[in-house]
């Protein structure tokens, strides 16, 4: 069973939790800024609409988050691609919350990309069962070697469980 009263053991702060049926939702500028934050944002990050609008999209990046996940979304991004990927974002006070997100480029009418469209819901708990090491093992290899050497650790990871990284989260997200 899940533990639905967890402590994030290098903050020693307490895991929030968005319910299966909020969607959070943000906008940002090419550089990453923030240009709109839906409710349910504001709610579980505990910020307001002037605290976040205006400010880099990162304030909310937990520094459990591997370098080698936001490497890969950038790449697929800046290729015109959608992504996915689970998150471990930082509230205003410190706590913390897991999203499964989804990222797209915002096209402006002659089909440019002018922004970043963010939708992020409730993850699957069990996936996190293998998200949370995953990442803990990416991190350790950040630091020891490089980014490089984490994002070859998860091609690894994910081709010994799915055929490509969106099978893999799909099949973590849709587990009974």
């Amino acid at each position: 069973m899940f533990d639905y009263n967890r402590y994030d053991k290098a903050l020693g702060h307490a895991q929030k939790w968005l319910s299966k049926s909020e969607l959070i939702v943000s906008k940002t500028d090419l550089k990453g800024t923030i240009t709109y934050a839906n409710p349910a944002f504001l709610r579980i990050a505990n910020y307001t609409t002037q605290e976040l609008v205006g400010k880099p999209h990162n304030i909310i990046r937990h520094p459990d988050m591997p370098r080698a996940i936001f490497h890969l979304m950038w790449e697929q991004l800046q290729k015109g691609l959608s992504v996915h990927a689970y998150v471990k974002n930082l509230t205003k006070e410190g706590d913390f919350y897991w999203t499964f997100a989804y990222v797209v480029p915002d096209l402006d009418a002659k089909g440019n990309v002018i922004g970043y469209h963010s939708e992020r819901r409730a993850p699957n708990q069990k996936a996190l069962l293998d998200i949370e090491p995953l990442y803990e093992k990416l991190k350790n290899l950040e630091i020891a070697y490089d980014i490089p050497t984490a994002v070859a650790h998860l091609e690894t990871h994910v081709t010994q469980k799915a055929s490509h990284y969106e099978a893999y989260l799909f099949q973590l997200q849709n587990q009974a």
